[in-house]
């Protein structure tokens, strides 16, 4: 019988390996999750990951993976019928919109080449022209694990505000958050989505929205 020797180590695109002092953090005894530790420690998390995100709102956390936390984005501010913007960078912004057609919603999905990020001008454009206000959200993967692909997404909030359209816009983070450079707050984002699996390099299991005041608004 032969053994593989060495460490396994992960070549996958996600999740990726956790490192040795987040194992080490993970191995402590269980707590009462009703005791006074467990809330102080869920203070001090809510409260931490608003500096991850650079958000000054709440940070909602759920027990899902990234997809999870995209159909939350979704599900909490939008309604069946409701049109999307969504812009072709990969695989995943794919399955963005796969998800947001089987909740109902009409998507309106800009074709790329999967070799550059969402086009702010294009984005515009289709808002733009969208005179009515149909629209009711921008969705854009920051950082498209399948190819690599980065898209500006300060730029494309710059578009949105040029041509005056109310659209929420929704970024996902999951492979950039503290990875690329992100900023919930100063790039006007209303929804982001983050995992825990990639960019974080913790254990798969967690999923994240940051919030605008109004996206929350839009969820009432």
């Amino acid at each position: 019988m032969s053994f593989k020797s060495g460490r396994h180590f992960l070549q996958i695109p996600g999740p990726t390996n956790v490192p040795d002092r987040i194992l080490r953090a993970i191995d402590q005894p269980t707590i009462d999750h009703r005791g006074p530790a467990f809330k102080d420690l869920g203070h001090e998390v809510l409260d931490g990951l608003k500096s991850v995100f650079k958000a000054s709102g709440p940070v909602i956390i759920y027990p899902a993976s990234g997809s999870g936390a995209w159909e939350a984005a979704l599900v909490n501010t939008l309604s069946p019928g409701d049109r999307v913007l969504l812009f072709e960078t990969g695989h995943f912004a794919t399955l963005w919109r796969a998800i947001a057609e089987r909740l109902g919603l009409e998507v309106d999905f800009l074709p790329g080449d999967w070799r550059h990020g969402a086009d702010p001008d294009a984005i515009g454009a289709r808002l733009a022209d969208d005179t009515g206000h149909r629209i009711k959200a921008v969705c854009v993967v920051h950082n498209e694990t399948s190819t690599g692909i980065t898209s500006r997404i300060a730029d494309i909030r710059r578009a949105m505000d040029a041509c005056d359209h109310p659209a929420l816009f929704m970024v996902d983070t999951i492979s950039s958050l503290a990875s690329i450079d992100y900023r919930h707050d100063e790039w006007g984002v209303d929804v982001t989505v983050g995992g825990s699996q990639k960019g974080l390099m913790m254990p798969p299991g967690l999923s994240f929205n940051a919030v605008s005041d109004k996206a929350l608004a839009a969820s009432k």
